[in-house]
Formats: C-alpha cells, sequence, structure tokens
C-alpha cells in the first residue's frame, strides 16, 4: 500500500483489514492501520472508519452463523491490540479533564466504548478506561476518588438497562454528569431519554457533549413513574421459575428436547433466560418494542443455525399464560410473538 493510495481509500483498507481478521493476523491488520497513520490518515478515521465498522462487520458474521465465537473473539482481540497500537503511534497528550469510560455492570462488549475512549483521548481529554463490567459500588468508589468531568457509560444489550439506570444514578449521587452510548440504549437514544440521561450515537457526538458540560446536565428527568406499581419487581423475583417451568413444558412437549445434551441444555436455559430478561427490561422502560425487536433478532439468529422461528412461541406461549396478570408483560409477549412470521404462529 502506498502512501497516495492509504490516505484517499480507507475502503480498500477496510476489505484488506476484514481479510486479515478473518485470517487471525494480528501482525497485517497492525501493520496496515499503522501504514494509514504514516500516510496521514487522521488516527481517529482509523479508529472510527476502519476499526468500528470492521467490528460491527464482525459481530453480523456471528449472527449470520458463518463465524463462530472464536473467530469472533480472535478478531476482536486483534481490534483491540489495533486501537492499542494506534494510541501508542499517535502519543496524544491531555489538555482537559479526566473522562472515565467503563462498560455497565455485567457488559462485556468492552471495545466500543474503547474506541470512545481513544477518540476523547485524541481530542485531549485524560481518559481513564475501566474495561468490561464494571460494578456501579467500584465504579463510584474511583469517581470519589479522583476528580472526574464526566462519565461515559456503554450498553449494548438492552436487557441491562435497568442495572445501567442504577449505575447512572450512583454516579448522579456522586456528582459526576454522565453522558451514554451504546445499541442498549436504542438506535434513537429513546431509552436514554426514558433514564433521564444524555445520549450520545457515537463518538465524536460524545466528545461535542463532555465539552458542553451544560448540555450535559440538562437531560430531562426519568419518566418511570410506572415502576411504582411492581410489576417489574415481581417479575424479577420470579426469572428463575419462569425459566424452570418454561424448560419442563418445552421437555413435555417436545419429546426431542428430553435427550439435549449438556451443551443443548445449557443454550436452551440461556435462551429461556434472555427472553425473561429482556421481558423485564422492556416493563422497566414500558416500551415493548424493546421486547419485540429482541424477538426478531433472535428469530434471526435461530434462523441462521437452522433452529425455526416457531421454537421460540412456545416459550412466550408459556410465559404469557404465567403472567397473565402482568399487563406490561402480557402486552409485550402478545406483540413478541406478532412479530414472528405466520408460518412460526
Amino acid at each position: 500500500m502506498t502512501a497516495a493510495t492509504a490516505t484517499t481509500d480507507l475502503a480498500d483498507a477496510y476489505s484488506g483489514y476484514l481479510d486479515h481478521l478473518a485470517d487471525a493476523d494480528e501482525y497485517a491488520a497492525t501493520d496496515l492501520a499503522i501504514g494509514l497513520l504514516d500516510a496521514g490518515v487522521p488516527a481517529e478515521r482509523v479508529l472510527l472508519d476502519l476499526v468500528a465498522p470492521a467490528q460491527a462487520e464482525v459481530g453480523e458474521r456471528w449472527a449470520r452463523n458463518e463465524w463462530s465465537v472464536a473467530q469472533e473473539h480472535a478478531a476482536t482481540h486483534i481490534s483491540e491490540q489495533v486501537v492499542a497500537a494506534v494510541s501508542a503511534h499517535v502519543k496524544a497528550r491531555p489538555t482537559g479533564g479526566r473522562v472515565v469510560v467503563a462498560c455497565m455492570d455485567g457488559e462485556w462488549h468492552a471495545l466500543p466504548p474503547r474506541l470512545v475512549a481513544e477518540v476523547l483521548r485524541l481530542r485531549g481529554w485524560q481518559v481513564t478506561f475501566l474495561g468490561a463490567s464494571v460494578p456501579a459500588a467500584h465504579l463510584v468508589s474511583y469517581l470519589h476518588r479522583y476528580d472526574a468531568h464526566a462519565v461515559a457509560l456503554a450498553c449494548a444489550l438492552p436487557m441491562r438497562l435497568p442495572y445501567a439506570h442504577r449505575m447512572i444514578e450512583a454516579c448522579r449521587r456522586s456528582d459526576v454528569p454522565v453522558v451514554v452510548g451504546g445499541r442498549g440504549f436504542g438506535t434513537d437514544g429513546r431509552w436514554a431519554r426514558r433514564l433521564g440521561v444524555a445520549w450520545a450515537p457515537d463518538a465524536p457526538s460524545a466528545a461535542e457533549l463532555i465539552a458542553d458540560e451544560r448540555a450535559l446536565r440538562g437531560a430531562p428527568p426519568a419518566r418511570l413513574a410506572h415502576l411504582a406499581d411492581d410489576e417489574y419487581a415481581s417479575l424479577v423475583r420470579r426469572r428463575g421459575e419462569l425459566i424452570d417451568s418454561a424448560l419442563a413444558e418445552l421437555r413435555e412437549r417436545v419429546p426431542a428436547a428430553r435427550a439435549y445434551t449438556a451443551a443443548q441444555l445449557d443454550a436452551t436455559v440461556s435462551d429461556l433466560g434472555h427472553i425473561v430478561d429482556f421481558l423485564a427490561a422492556a416493563v422497566y422502560v414500558d416500551d415493548p418494542s424493546l421486547f419485540t425487536e429482541f424477538v426478531e433478532w433472535l428469530s434471526g439468529i435461530l434462523g441462521s443455525r437452522g433452529v425455526p422461528a416457531g421454537a421460540i412461541v412456545l416459550p412466550l406461549e408459556h410465559y404469557a399464560a404465567a403472567l397473565r396478570d402482568f399487563p406490561r408483560a402480557a402486552r409485550a409477549l402478545a406483540l413478541g410473538c406478532a412479530a414472528l412470521p405466520a408460518t412460526a404462529r
């Protein structure tokens, strides 16, 4: 790759970068990124126009069952090493205050917030990146020890929203303004608005928000008055019972389920739990679209692996019968069933 092509054709670089990820070639991927920097491509573009979209494609290849979990993890590790190499090559020096970047407790998708952290660093902030799954108490303790200008929190999965809200409120009690991002808050940030927190769709927007403290602190209050009726808390208390009874009915009605291997059984229990967790999150923010979007996503994931969409109907119907006295949950379940293909129902 020559300097001329590097500066003008990130599309070619992107294709080559994906090939290096597919080949698990960390050294070639790193050399490509550093070559772009040496050719004059700004580091922010390398991070946001090369590494970020490549990581999104990695996730899509896993979702389409084209790549295994092992391949996805290997590619993610390589991109993490590339981000570190870009950061070391640029050696940005801080001129602004401290910004703490972290994943929500239970959130393990650390590369997107790492990209945000590096963009903030490039723009002059002193950044502390705490990584994946940071417990709220540990984050608050860190904020008490260091004088942070702001906290940037990432959430990739909407089922973590109740925990995200508690983490956001814990930061606010420390008088540190918060900005959030990630698909877990909705592609348009609607669940961030429901939680009453500033939301950024991408790293540059997060940097602009953090630079404007008035805007950062100016988010409208949370709209969660419906939680007073205790439906969410009651649903969460019944989680284990719901999973156990759904699994028992599955074994009764689908004879093949009785012969599942340990791995198949673990995957089934995990899916049953995810259905309850996404349902609970939909109840928490009072938005059934959170659940229907998950059902559509799960249907696609299972379909790519040869599992018919009809396999989702049985647990949805089971949960609907068990939760008939839970109005918001019942509505979300009904809409979730309706979102499946007619042949599945």
